[in-house]
Formats: C-alpha cells, structure tokens, sequence
C-alpha cells in the first residue's frame, strides 16, 4: 500500500509543479518587504513617521468550493478550476511617537454578491479595529474592539481611505491573494514532497 501511495504522490508533486505559476513569490508593488515563517507571512512597509505590516496565514485560506459533485463529469480534458487563497490579513500601524498600534483586522467576504448596486466594490473589508500597546506579541482582550457590523458608514469610509493612503488598497489585496496563492500552492507541494518521503521510509 505504501508504495503505491508513493508512486501518486510521485506524480501528484509532478502535476502540481507543472501548475505552478511562479517559481518564486510574486512581488507585492509599494516597496513593501516580505518575511515568510512556514505558512505566516509578514508584509512591511516604512512611510514618514509610521511602520504599516500587513500579516497573514495561508493555513485555511482556500474557500471550500461548493460543487463538488459537478467536477467529476468534466474531465478528462478539463482543467480543475484554479483554487485561490484568500486569507484573513491584519494590518498594523505604527506611528513612531505613540506607544499604540492601530490594528486593522480585514478579510475577504465569501461572496462578493451584495454589492452590486455600488459603483466599485472593495474586494475586501474591515472587520475589527482595535488599539494594542506597541510592541508586545499578546494582545489583550481587555482592550476595546471595535466590530465593524455596526458600524457608521461615514467612519468605515474613512478608516477605508486611510488604509488605501498606505498603500492598502484594492491593487494590495489582487496582489496579497496572488502572492498567498503562490505561497499555499508552493507549502502544499513542499507538504506532498516530505509525506513522500515519510511514506516511503521504512
């Protein structure tokens, strides 16, 4: 059993890289600087007087495709529909002279159907807004969340704008989905290499 299980993953790995769009992380434009840690991965970007790091985890970030019965009758030709990773991302805002962070939490909604009455649709949202004390790793629950549900329209317009005026925008967030895609498709082949080689250890 063992070595057939190899064998697929053999040609599963060989499949996948020939899928595999980029041989190397794509770049996010704005001079932001990546840092990858496993499946985190960290974008910063330095502007007059604030530090702005976007964070996020590929781990769940592929939406659970809904047809699945349907997939079986289009091949053999049929290419499987391309899987895009579309993680949660927080962003932080460091301003240098304050002892707080402002700390963003955004994501992708799942359908992007409700918004078809408005002009340009964000592709993403801000979920929570919240203070943290600069420099520490935990974040306490005692700090006051904001949750965006409720949240004037007016005010999220302009917690919106004043992400975009740091380079978070709409072309960050086409690009952030790229680079998680990337990055997911990139783990996943890593992950079938060392089940490979787990599986044929004796």
């Amino acid at each position: 059993g063992d070595k057939a299980f190899a064998q697929f993953l053999t040609d599963e790995i060989k499949e996948e890289k020939k899928i595999q769009k980029h041989k190397s992380l794509p770049k996010v434009s704005g001079g932001w600087e990546l840092e990858v840690h496993g499946t985190e991965a960290r974008l910063v970007r330095k502007i007059a007087g604030e530090k702005v790091t976007v964070t996020f985890n590929i781990n769940n970030s592929i939406p659970p495709s809904g047809d699945v019965d349907t997939q079986e009758e289009q091949k053999p030709d049929e290419q499987e529909p391309e899987l895009t990773s579309t993680p949660n991302f927080v962003v932080e805002v460091i301003k240098d002279d304050t002892k707080q962070t402002l700390v963003l939490d955004c994501h992708y909604p799942e359908d992007e159907i409700g918004h078809e009455g408005e002009e340009e649709s964000d592709i993403f949202t801000i979920r929570e807004v919240s203070f943290q004390p600069t420099g520490e790793s935990d974040w306490k629950d005692t700090n006051y969340t904001l949750n965006t549900d409720s949240l004037d329209w007016a005010l999220y317009d302009h917690l919106m704008d004043f992400l975009a005026d740091r380079g978070v925008d709409n072309t960050f967030a086409d690009e952030l989905i790229e680079l998680s895609t990337a990055l997911e498709h990139q783990e996943y082949i890593k992950f079938l290499e060392d089940l490979k080689s787990f599986v044929k250890c004796q």
